[in-house]
């Protein structure tokens, strides 16, 4: 086994009892779980996060689908390529690269965060790769000012400091956003705070925040494709509790591309609600795969 393909840090296997894969890209390896079989199911994650936030999700879903979950280059155990800017454009490049590498087409595509630009900016351009979607709390267009302020904030000129010297998103930002915090033990919190040991390696933290205002050309591109996406069987599942999203006029914006798109909201969930409601995350996609296959 090759340097490229250890772990950078541990996390109980209690919490993360899945095989480590890697695909090398420009000599490069980016980590991602691929568990079970059946249907392929993508699950695209944000900042500053990686599969980990899954794992539940993929608990549930069991050995029945093909759960297919990435790091994106500097984040979880995935490498930071060389002179990598970290945007969303290079992820997605990345993620694209990925999904002609593990083969899974046609795949149902879930996404959160981050997730939701990254996976749809692929997904409008291969409308054929996909077979379904169940997007959660996230973005497809350009932003609103509530993002705009937010990205001035964080990601302006205090953005070095509070990401690169603090850790601010790994450390402050993921427990604020579960609305179940304080029931969760250390361990869970060390899993996401690890993958950013140094300053240099958290810019993708950084960048992710001042991206949202310097992609809004691609953000556009983005979403004058999601009619392509029509006719695809989907679910909306929203975490009402999440300052950032959890408004009902974003379910709205997503129900003006897709009206007849069940939505699922969650009194009891915050940002990440991958950690406060897997089950009921699960279960949607359950249905969407159920659709898929009829």
């Amino acid at each position: 086994m090759s340097p490229a393909q250890t772990r950078p840090f541990e996390v109980p296997e209690a919490l993360y009892p899945f095989a480590d894969q890697w695909f090398e890209r420009d000599g490069t390896a980016m980590h991602y779980v691929d568990h079970g079989a059946g249907q392929p199911v993508v699950m695209l994650h944000g900042n500053p996060t990686w599969s980990f936030l899954y794992r539940d999700i993929i608990a549930h879903l069991g050995d029945g689908v093909r759960s297919l979950a990435p790091d994106y280059p500097g984040f979880g155990f995935s490498e930071h390529p060389p002179d990598y800017g970290y945007t969303p454009q290079e992820h997605a490049e990345w993620i694209d690269a990925w999904i002609q590498h593990v083969d899974p087409e046609p795949f149902v595509l879930v996404m959160q965060d981050w997730g939701g630009p990254i996976g749809m900016h692929i997904a409008t351009r291969h409308p054929e790769r996909i077979a379904g979607l169940v997007i959660l709390n996230t973005w497809a267009w350009p932003i609103t000012w509530e993002m705009r302020l937010f990205s001035w904030v964080v990601g302006g000129p205090l953005g070095p400091y509070l990401h690169l010297q603090r850790n601010f998103f790994a450390d402050k930002i993921v427990k604020g956003g579960m609305y179940y915090a304080r029931q969760k033990p250390p361990e869970i919190f060390k899993a996401y705070t690890d993958p950013f040991p140094t300053p240099q390696k958290r810019m993708g933290t950084y960048v992710f925040p001042r991206a949202i205002r310097q992609c809004q050309d691609w953000l556009t591109e983005t979403e004058v494709g999601l009619s392509s996406l029509a006719d695809k069987p989907k679910e909306l599942v929203w975490a009402m509790k999440d300052v950032a999203f959890g408004r009902e006029a974003y379910i709205q914006r997503w129900l003006g591309y897709f009206p007849d798109a069940p939505v699922t909201r969650l009194e009891k969930a915050s940002h990440y609600l991958q950690e406060d409601q897997p089950e009921a995350i699960a279960d949607a996609i359950k249905r969407v795969v159920r659709q898929v296959s009829l």
